[in-house]
């Protein structure tokens, strides 16, 4: 008989029962509060973001470019402004006649064929791009024909009327519209404005429906802007650059014309230059270097026309004074080292005005010693040598000092007449203005003012000032003492019959290494016209490697500036303090083979200019040649090398 196996009593308790149902609830309530946080997410939390998703699975749009507002100089000319043109878009799904869609555009339009067919099967993307920027007639024969899928937005094209002017400080845009470099891009946001949508609504695949809503989102335009240029010196400063890369062939020439007062940028022009029309965009070296604003971007070490910001502290403080003589015999031995003036058999007894017409290194190292390095730097410092000018333009660069501490007795020697220490072009100019407008340090600037299509003034420039210096009276005798240094001649001879005061400079430049490199040299001028109570049209002007054989300022850079000068006197009719003044001419005696002492002895009885290069005592070259008819007021090289 066989044994019966019972199967044990499944029992369950209330408690039991409890916790099963108490679970159960518990996974129902966390489902249900996951579905409700999802949807609240959904909902609130993300439904903007998915109702931008849907609105563009369901629309289709074409971009509608903003105006780009127009640049202007401050006479009101126009310097850069946008006209529409248009772009031509591919939807391909809407495409019905592949073939003869592609070979249409393709002649019209002068592009590939096999390309453009590419694009007109492509129906994975729902809309591609054919070619930007045509014509108005152009895109009317294209809407005219009616090809189903081709479709036609507005664009902005940009035009600059004068071409090669002002290229590195105006800038250029990218094949979008975006400003690349300069003002265009420094005023960006400013002059884009705020682009706009045409809108259609399409199906799932992409495909416009037949009588569905549009929507147009208007573009905004971009404000207008107005510069402190006045192309019309702008141009004359251009036209001289031109004639100075010609005559000495040089790595590049620039020039910055700036007003003393308000430290307004009127030109600032580099050459060689390029065309904004035509920028070189397929060699992206080329165009990097054409486009850099060196008188912003780049250092160079000064050389004498840095000796106006050791003289103005000196006399600042009382060091010296007008009458004061002062004994060169061609060098000065500091620290040990002999440190040579720029003629090397020296310059005799000479007072302050003969010092800085002579442009006499000896002098101002004695002035550097007087003043210490303590003052010397601070007043540096007041001037705005070291530290950023504040200029609108972007990458500015500040200039190398070498620390305060670290300055010995011989580098505050060689500081003071523009070596050991480097400067931007804009800041030189800007520095040396507030010596010679009664000491106020100003933020130079570009930007007058932007305002809109109704010429309704958004914003109006303020000339900051960013410091004082010296007194009203230092910067009145410094203006004499820089007129006097033009002036060696006669009075009033560097423009005839018109106050003008500068002060050339010559620098060594140094490889990447930091040694000297032979034979290459910035040559500079910095001037200004001294006609009535205040002084106007701060000119510096830089050559940089002159290869024509000729370096020293005052025969590579002084020409040109006198030529920009007479310009400016020209169109702004200016009328002249004197009527009297003839300088006259004198035929350039033959020195080659002679003595350097034999030579000076014969250009003092004449009352000649001269530079001496080298350390020779024979003179080997000289430059204007031999019987050559110059003004007296003019400058001899004569070189014993």
């Amino acid at each position: 008989m066989e044994a019966v196996i019972k199967k044990p009593k499944l029992e369950y308790s209330t408690l039991s029962l409890q916790k099963r149902l108490l679970s159960i609830l518990l996974v129902v309530a966390f489902i249900f509060c996951a579905m409700f946080i999802r949807l609240f997410i959904l909902q609130v939390g993300t439904s903007q973001t998915l109702q931008i998703k849907a609105v563009d699975q369901w629309v289709r749009s074409l971009p509608l470019k903003a105006k780009r507002g127009q640049i202007t100089d401050i006479n009101g000319n126009i310097l850069a402004i946008s006209y529409t043109s248009y772009d031509v878009y591919i939807r391909a799904k809407e495409v019905d006649e592949p073939i003869v869609t592609a070979n249409y555009l393709s002649e019209l339009l002068n592009l590939d064929f096999d390309k453009l067919y590419s694009k007109v099967k492509d129906v994975f993307i729902s809309e591609s791009l054919i070619k930007l920027n045509i014509p108005e007639d152009v895109a009317m024969k294209i809407a005219k024909r009616g090809l189903k899928g081709v479709y036609i937005s507005e664009n902005i094209t940009r035009h600059y009327p004068y071409g090669k002017l002002l290229s590195q400080v105006l800038g250029y845009l990218t094949s979008d519209s975006v400003g690349q470099s300069g003002i265009e891009s420094y005023y960006n946001k400013v002059l884009s404005g705020t682009n706009g949508k045409y809108l259609t609504q399409s199906d799932v695949v992409g495909i416009t429906l037949n009588d569905s809503l549009n929507y147009y989102v208007e573009a905004i335009d971009g404000l207008n802007l107005t510069l402190t240029i006045d192309i019309n010196i702008q141009n004359i400063v251009e036209k001289v650059l031109e004639k100075a890369i010609s005559d000495h062939n040089p790595k590049k020439v620039s020039a910055v014309v700036l007003d003393p007062n308000t430290s307004e940028v009127i030109a600032m022009a580099i050459s060689p230059s390029f065309d904004l029309n035509d920028v070189p965009r397929d060699d992206v070296e080329n165009l990097m270097k054409l486009t850099k604003n060196t008188i912003v971007n780049d250092v160079f070490e000064p050389g004498s026309t840095f000796k106006i910001f050791t003289l103005a502290s000196a006399l600042e403080e009382n060091l010296t004074n007008i009458n004061e003589t002062f004994y060169c015999p061609g060098y000065r031995i500091i620290d040990g080292e002999k440190i040579k003036c720029w003629k090397t058999t020296g310059h005799g007894n000479q007072t302050l005005v003969e010092c800085v017409q002579n442009s006499c290194n000896c002098c101002f190292m004695d002035l550097a010693m007087r003043l210490g390095k303590d003052k010397l730097y601070s007043y540096l410092t007041s001037y705005g040598i070291g530290r950023n000018t504040g200029i609108d333009i972007s990458g500015e660069s500040c200039g190398i000092m070498i620390d305060k501490e670290k300055v010995q007795t011989v580098d505050l020697a060689r500081i003071a007449f523009g070596q050991s220490i480097a400067v931007n072009e804009l800041q030189l100019t800007n520095s040396i203005c507030s010596v010679i407008n009664g000491g106020t340090l100003r933020q130079p600037n570009l930007l007058k003012n932007y305002y809109d299509n109704n010429g309704n003034i958004i914003f109006n420039n303020i000339n900051l000032i960013s410091g004082k210096n010296v007194t009203s009276e230092v910067s009145k005798q410094m203006q004499y003492l820089l007129e006097m240094s033009l002036s060696k001649t006669g009075e009033m001879t560097f423009v005839e019959g018109y106050k003008v005061a500068g002060k050339t400079g010559t620098a060594q430049k140094y490889g990447e290494d930091g040694k000297i490199e032979s034979g290459k040299y910035v040559s500079s001028f910095f001037g200004f016209l001294n006609n009535g109570d205040t002084p106007e049209y701060a000119l510096l002007l830089c050559v940089d490697e002159a290869s024509s054989g000729q370096y020293y300022g005052s025969v590579v850079a002084k020409p040109y500036a006198k030529e920009i000068f007479e310009g400016i006197i020209e169109y702004k009719n200016i009328q002249k303090v004197s009527n009297s003044i003839v300088v006259p001419e004198i035929e350039m005696p033959d020195l080659v083979g002679k003595s350097l002492t034999q030579a000076l002895v014969i250009l003092d009885k004449m009352k000649v200019n001269y530079e001496v290069s080298g350390e020779g005592s024979i003179i080997k070259s000289q430059f204007p040649s031999p019987f050559t008819k110059i003004k007296q007021s003019a400058t001899l090289l004569i070189n014993t090398n």
